[in-house]
C-alpha cells in the first residue's frame, strides 16, 4: 500500500494559525473585537504584535537593491483594513469620486488619489467618527501584514497566479506560470484573502504608506520603525493591475511624490486599537 506523503509546510501553517489564535485569546481582545467595522462600512482585522524579517534574501527573483533583509519587531497590535478603500467609501467621506475606473463599480478600489489627498480623507474620517485613530500603515506594518507569517516572495509562495491576484499576468517571473492581463481594477474581495484575512495585498492598486522613503534599510534589528524623520518622497506597496509579477512581491518598494496621482494607486487604512 502506498504511503501518504507528509506535507510539512501545511503542518507549519496549521501550527502558525493555532499560535495566532492563542495569542489573540491572551491579548485582551475578545473574538468580536478581532474584526471591527466603522460607520461607513470599512472593515478592519486585528493584526498581532510580532517579529519578522523585512526585505528580501539576495537570491529572491526580481529583488531590488533597496530590499536589504533585516529583523523588525512590532510591539503593538493594530487594526488594518481588510480591503483597499473603495470608491463608495471615499465618496461617503469626500463627496466626489476621482477614480478613472468608475465603471468598475462602488466596490472597486478608489484610485487617482495622492498621498496628500489621502491625508485629507483621514482627517475628515477622524472628524466624522470623533476620533484620532485612523492613519496610513507604516511600511513595516504593511509588509508584516502582507506576509502574514510567510517568508516567500508572495504570501501564496514562490509564485502567484492571476487567479489569486490582479496584475499583468503576461509578465510573470521566471519559473512562474503566465496568466491574463485584465488591464483594469477589480472589485475588492475578488480573490481569497491572505492567512490574516486581508484581501488584494498583492496587485489591484498600489497602496500608500505613511513613511518617507529611505533607500537603505538599517543593517541592525529595529523596533517599530517609522521611516526617516525628514524627506519628501513617500512609499507605496503591493503593486497594481498594471504591474509585472515581480513588482507585486511582499518586499517590493515603490516611491513617489506626495502629490502624485495615478489610476494604479489607492490605499487602505490602519485603525489604532
Amino acid at each position: 500500500m502506498k504511503k501518504e506523503k507528509f506535507c510539512f509546510p501545511a503542518v507549519l501553517v496549521i501550527v502558525f494559525c493555532l499560535l495566532l489564535i492563542l495569542f489573540l485569546d491572551r491579548s485582551g481582545f475578545s473574538s468580536s473585537e478581532r474584526i471591527i467595522q466603522n460607520t461607513i462600512g470599512m472593515e478592519f482585522v486585528l493584526i498581532p504584535a510580532g517579529r519578522f524579517m523585512m526585505g528580501s534574501p539576495l537570491d529572491e527573483p526580481g529583488r531590488d537593491l533597496d530590499e536589504r533583509l533585516h529583523r523588525v519587531t512590532l510591539t503593538r497590535p493594530f487594526y488594518l483594513q481588510t480591503t483597499e478603500v473603495t470608491q463608495e467609501q471615499w465618496q461617503k467621506v469626500m463627496r466626489y469620486n476621482p477614480s478613472r475606473f468608475k465603471n468598475c463599480g462602488n466596490g472597486c478600489p478608489v484610485e487617482m488619489v495622492s498621498w496628500n489627498e489621502v491625508q485629507d480623507f483621514i482627517s475628515r474620517l477622524n472628524q466624522l467618527e470623533g476620533t484620532h485613530a485612523y492613519r496610513l500603515p507604516t511600511e513595516a506594518e504593511w509588509e508584516y501584514a502582507c506576509r502574514a507569517g510567510t517568508e516567500t516572495p508572495f504570501y501564496t509562495g514562490t509564485c502567484i497566479s492571476t487567479d489569486q491576484a490582479n496584475y499583468n499576468g503576461k509578465r510573470a517571473m521566471p519559473g512562474c506560470p503566465a496568466g491574463e492581463n485584465r488591464d483594469k481594477t477589480v472589485p475588492v474581495r475578488s480573490f481569497a484573502p491572505n492567512p490574516w484575512g486581508l484581501y488584494e495585498m498583492h496587485g489591484n492598486v498600489w497602496e500608500w504608506c505613511q513613511d518617507q522613503y529611505q533607500k537603505k534599510y538599517p543593517k541592525e534589528d529595529v523596533t517599530d520603525p517609522m521611516g526617516p524623520s525628514s524627506g519628501v518622497i513617500k512609499v507605496l506597496r503591493g503593486g497594481s493591475w498594471y504591474s509585472r509579477q515581480h513588482l507585486i512581491r511582499s518586499a517590493h518598494r515603490r516611491q513617489d511624490m506626495p502629490d502624485y496621482r495615478s489610476h494604479t494607486i489607492g490605499f487602505r487604512l490602519v485603525r489604532n486599537p
